[in-house]
């Protein structure tokens, strides 16, 4: 690889819902047989923090390897949206509502790139901005619907499209805190 020393996150989609399972420890073990180092799992979710010899330029590389991997070990349609460690923690941080809200489901949906994020963030501005609360940041997009309303808002319909599948994938804010450590 580069030589730079990266710690990036690995955020799978669908995994341990809708019937693909699959166990943190053996998650970890095929990123450790990938000959990545620090190999953590986050959750039961599909979060997956490692590090490797490779610069933010080697992400499309890095990317194809692992669900390539994940593909062959757990005989599914892996996909997943790879970030680096200070992307994930400035997205976290950017985060633009009141999070504090107890009423309310603080979401940060990562998207594979800015065309993706841009047409959500389009489509949400047709929706009711005070009961699906949208906004642009880093490579995401914020969400903050009301508790109980995450698959039925029209902002939820949107990113539940089967276009956006292999384009997106969620993390409530208190799980990406938790990954952050």
């Amino acid at each position: 690889m580069t030589g730079v020393r990266t710690t990036w996150v690995a955020l799978l989609r669908g995994v341990n819902v809708g019937g693909i399972s699959i166990r943190s420890a053996d998650l970890a073990r095929v990123f450790t047989e990938l000959g990545f180092d620090a190999v953590r799992t986050v959750l039961a979710s599909g979060n997956v923090v490692f590090e490797a010899d490779a610069a933010a330029s080697a992400r499309p590389k890095l990317k194809a390897k692992i669900e390539k991997a994940l593909r062959e070990r757990f005989d599914y349609d892996a996909w997943i949206v790879l970030v680096t460690m200070d992307e994930l923690t400035a997205a976290a941080d950017a985060f633009p509502f009141d999070d504090a809200d107890s009423s309310r489901q603080p979401w940060v949906i990562f998207c594979v790139d800015t065309t993706t994020r841009d047409e959500l963030v389009k489509a949400a501005s047709e929706s009711d901005a005070a009961a699906d609360p949208v906004a642009s940041g880093p490579g995401v997009v914020y969400w903050n619907p009301v508790k109980g309303t995450t698959v039925s808002t029209a902002f939820a319909k949107v990113i539940a499209k089967p276009a956006y599948k292999a384009r997106t994938t969620n993390r409530n804010l208190r799980t990406l805190r938790r990954i952050i450590g």
